[in-house]
């Protein structure tokens, strides 16, 4: 097939105000490879951008191609690529350190000041049809693993990310705060990881549902109870306070309440993205000697993520609900803002 010359992009000028347009025609470096999108789903960052042209402390100034859960074909390699082949299949790992600072060689290239990541002002993202990335930050997938599988695993290695930072294991007791996808994804990555028990807690009885259908032991749901009556639904869950504490939703009173239920010496890992300041129990933190880890991305997880749907432990394909093309992505984005099913799925090339 001859290379498109079409490399029509979804891009963000300001809040609301998104437009699809052409973008110049990507060259692979040396050690990059050119691929050609086919799946993105649509993040909750990329919905805060669309809708309020922020999130947390990264700002939209200037125009930029939303996405960054992707994966895609290989189109064409850099002349120092080795590993990976035009026709290649591949997940794209968004987030792209200096490789040089002492973070970086330590290992927590997430957190290295100089990460490119795909979407964040003001990098470009993956919402376009042809989309240039470093090769070392491609994962080959297997045949039987599909393309929306492999756009996916963004997602999942939040959740295997978030499992680790909060210590989930053979015989966890888990609350996952929060049953959209990132909740939906940590519940899933926690029964993969020989975890116990799981409950699963949300404002949403259907978001609640879906999670029973994805495995969850219990579910509580929060209705104005006080924090305090909620931490005991949980614990009557869980038969016994949660030993780990996925907090995926970023709401103080989640926070309070998932602190209040949790065992002694249990960890707590804050994956949702909430206010920039919180009140919290500090004497229950203390007298409990809670262990309380912030989660930045992910670093070193795309492999661990990529065996578990490989081998069949998660499965991904149930979470996307809705499905939108590329010329549909304003629909999609509005979509996600209503909080239309669990996962939306945007297809560049079908």
């Amino acid at each position: 097939m001859a290379p498109s010359r079409d490399n029509l992009s979804a891009v963000l000028h300001k809040a609301r105000d998104l437009r699809l347009e052409q973008k110049e025609l990507p060259e692979p470096g040396p050690q990059d490879v050119v691929i050609r999108i086919h799946k993105v789903g649509i993040c909750g960052s990329d919905v805060y951008y669309w809708h309020r042209g922020r999130t947390a402390r990264f700002v939209v100034q200037s125009p930029m191609v939303l996405g960054h859960e992707a994966a895609g074909v290989v189109e064409t390699v850099g002349s120092q690529v080795t590993h990976l082949r035009p026709g290649d299949r591949v997940a794209i790992e968004p987030g792209v350190p200096c490789r040089l600072c002492p973070i970086c060689k330590a290992g927590r290239y997430n957190v290295c000041p100089a990460v490119q990541f795909c979407a964040t002002p003001p990098v470009d993202g993956t919402l376009t049809r042809l989309y240039r990335h470093p090769a070392d930050f491609c994962y080959k997938l297997p045949d039987h693993v599909s393309l929306e599988e492999g756009a996916l695993l963004e997602p999942l290695t939040v959740a295997v990310y978030g499992c680790q930072r909060a210590g989930v294991g053979l015989g966890s007791r888990v609350l996952v705060c929060g049953a959209g996808p990132i909740g939906v994804v940590s519940l899933l990555t926690a029964r993969a990881l020989a975890a116990a028990r799981v409950c699963v807690t949300d404002i949403s009885p259907s978001r609640l549902e879906f999670a029973t259908g994805q495995g969850a032991d219990g579910t509580v749901l929060i209705d104005g109870a006080s924090e305090e009556e909620l931490a005991g639904r949980v614990v009557a869950a869980l038969g016994g306070p949660p030993t780990a504490i996925l907090e995926c939703c970023g709401a103080a009173p989640s926070v309070r309440m998932a602190l209040q239920a949790a065992a002694p010496r249990a960890k707590l890992a804050f994956v949702g993205r909430g206010p920039p300041d919180m009140d919290l129990p500090m004497v229950t933190i203390t007298a409990k000697e809670l262990e309380i880890n912030g989660v930045f991305r992910y670093a070193n997880c795309y492999p661990l993520a990529l065996d578990l749907v490989a081998s069949g432990r998660v499965q991904l394909g149930p979470l996307v609900t809705h499905r939108f093309t590329l010329e549909e992505s304003e629909s999609a984005f509005q979509a996600a803002l209503d909080g239309r099913g669990i996962k939306i799925m945007i297809s560049v090339h079908d």
